[in-house]
């Protein structure tokens, strides 16, 4: 399906990362996995074989992503898929007590993270006319979950900003959506204090968390030629819990 295609995952040394990241590159796709925990990337890029590499990347700073870029291109000399997963939970807290800190972490990597691996990669796949971008948001970026503020309003720029690119870019051949998972099955699922996670999960009409393979199935298609009439898009993983 990805034959002779180059992919950048970032946040993929785990989860949902990692699985888009399998995904891909067992259709054939030379991946780069990119993440703040370099050392891990490098074990599961050599798990996965051929065609992987690793590379550390703090996706908060300009300084650190166009490097990560510039080194896919110079090995593979294309990029074609970008797929932004990094990406933070942060405190469970309310707002008036949230820490300003941690807000902050929160908006840089998920939603800052995404504006600047897109504005990296986009003068690549602009000069060859042919691209796809997914962005990782969140049902939270649409309802919200109390005592998640800093989550929900990162993902929620993750959608208005995917949307606002994809309309930018909609004839130049470069395709940009987002998913929209429910809570999954993850690492980073598993730091929820009980209470929240219960919460969450009581949020999901099929009663159950979605796992990491079900979302990177769905990203598979929104990289793939298949995927030739959507652009600007929120595609929801939610087990039912989506209302619009």
């Amino acid at each position: 399906m990805f034959d002779g295609h180059v992919a950048i995952v970032t946040g993929a040394a785990r989860g949902i990362g990692l699985a888009v990241a399998s995904r891909l590159h067992a259709g054939a796709a030379a991946v780069a996995l990119a993440d703040l925990d370099g050392e891990l990337a490098g074990k599961q890029a050599t798990s996965l074989g051929e065609r992987a590499i690793a590379l550390t990347v703090d996706v908060t700073d300009p300084a650190s992503v166009e490097p990560m870029v510039a080194a896919v291109a110079e090995r593979w000399g294309r990029i074609d898929m970008l797929v932004n997963c990094a990406g933070v939970l942060g405190p469970t807290a309310p707002v008036d007590g949230y820490p300003l800190d941690a807000w902050r972490r929160v908006l840089s990597t998920n939603l800052d993270g995404v504006f600047l691996c897109c504005r990296a990669v986009l003068p690549h796949m602009l000069a060859r006319g042919r691209g796809r971008i997914v962005n990782l948001a969140s049902i939270a970026g649409k309802e919200g979950n109390p005592n998640a503020a800093a989550y929900a309003a990162s993902k929620g720029g993750v959608i208005a900003f995917t949307k606002a690119l994809g309309k930018e870019v909609a004839a130049s051949g470069v395709l940009v959506n987002c998913v929209a998972p429910a809570l999954i099955d993850t690492d980073m699922a598993r730091e929820l204090p009980e209470e929240m996670r219960e919460y969450v999960t009581s949020r999901i009409p099929m009663g159950r968390l979605g796992v990491a393979a079900e979302v990177a199935a769905l990203v598979a298609w929104l990289c793939s030629d298949e995927c030739s009439f959507s652009t600007g898009a929120v595609y929801d993983i939610s087990g039912g819990r989506a209302t619009y």
